[in-house]
């Protein structure tokens, strides 16, 4: 089943990963590594099931895959869980022992954080594996991406409305964000900036509190989250919340937000489409993150990365333009023009096999 599983969704490699003395059980999924080695953040999280936990990191690095090639990076698609509580299982050893899976693959999977991950998890993980990033900077790294992914979230927002509205006038319009986390928080940060109005909801009331006392928003309740008149619809948590039974509640003219696997199947990308929703694509608007984490390879330049991030903009105008020309959905011409260049570029190269680069400017084992 297993094996049936990974042929159908074109997997490279998963690797189970087991420590019962450090509480470890993780998967790191290999998607694709054509473009270059696969790069992708870890994410821990109390899943129901074992398959559950399978499910999710197929997922995610299929969706890795797309993000890199379509943000013009030379990496391609990776992920892994870790099955726990974020909020109690933590600990030294368990990501010590997770740092020696992701070095015993040399290279070909590089990870980062993810939900339920901070930059002080990457630490302990860097003690046992260079293959990390976004680990604080003093040892060469950016530092907490959640930033980024925000920056780059409101580069896609800024092309979504300019080809709704006609317009960039991001405080014109309200939003929707659903999940005030780490990138969630600095993406209603950066919308209040412009003065929007922003409804907010999030299974952590602590984090809602602050977005509304800090930021001046308006809490709603999890469930109420879909039914709010606003503009925008902002997924910015877990993926999925974009489905059949949230869908009929929209009155929201634009989906955009830095949440990963937003539609829980592909037909929901056609309902959308149909009622008159511009949906832009969660790996497109969302690649910030990855992009900034991505120059710790050859050496982190903080001016070059936020250039980068601006490129977002133009390729999701190239993705709506793409979904105009050929007459299909924003999503499917989105994985056009990530397969397109996986196909060009794998022509000329072989799967990445590991040991691709070395980390400039840092010392493994540090402390």
């Amino acid at each position: 089943m297993i094996f049936e599983t990974l042929s159908n969704s074109g997997h490279e490699q998963v690797v189970f990963c087991h420590n019962k003395d450090a509480g470890l059980k993780a998967i790191i999924a290999i998607h694709n590594s054509v473009l270059g080695p696969a790069l992708g953040g870890l994410r821990m999280w109390p899943y129901k099931t074992e398959q559950d936990a399978l499910n999710d990191v197929l997922r995610l690095s299929r969706g890795m895959t797309y993000k890199a090639a379509v943000s013009g990076l030379n990496l391609g698609g990776g992920k892994a869980v870790i099955i726990g509580d974020p909020s109690k299982d933590k600990s030294e050893a368990l990501f010590r022992a997770f740092g020696r899976f992701v070095n015993s693959l040399n290279g070909r999977y590089i990870t980062a954080e993810d939900v339920g991950i901070d930059v002080n998890d990457m630490e302990w993980v860097l003690k046992e594996t260079e293959f990390v990033t976004g680990v604080h900077q003093v040892h060469g790294g950016s530092g907490d991406p959640s930033p980024f992914t925000a920056y780059g979230t409101m580069q896609g927002l800024l092309a979504a409305l300019n080809v709704k509205f006609g317009n960039e006038d991001v405080g014109k319009y309200s939003y929707a964000v659903q999940g005030v986390g780490h990138v969630g928080m600095e993406y209603v940060k950066l919308l209040r900036e412009h003065g929007a109005k922003v409804f907010v909801t999030d299974i952590n009331r602590e984090s809602v509190q602050r977005a509304v006392d800090e930021y001046g928003c308006e809490a709603v309740g999890l469930d109420d989250i879909y039914d709010v008149d606003a503009d925008v619809y902002s997924p910015c948590a877990l993926g999925g919340t974009v489905n059949h039974n949230t869908i009929p509640r929209f009155k929201f003219k634009v989906i955009c937000g830095a949440a990963n696997n937003q539609l829980a199947t592909e037909d929901c990308g056609d309902d959308v489409e149909r009622r008159g929703i511009l949906y832009a694509p969660d790996y497109a608007v969302n690649a910030g993150g990855l992009m900034n984490v991505s120059l710790e390879i050859d050496g982190y330049n903080r001016e070059r990365a936020m250039r980068m991030m601006r490129t977002i903009y133009h390729n999701l105008s190239k993705i709506f333009a793409i979904a105009k020309r050929d007459s299909i959905t924003t999503y499917r011409a989105a994985d056009r023009l990530a397969e397109e260049r996986i196909a060009t570029i794998g022509k000329i190269r072989l799967p990445q096999m590991g040991n691709p680069t070395r980390f400039l400017g840092r010392t493994r084992g540090m402390g």
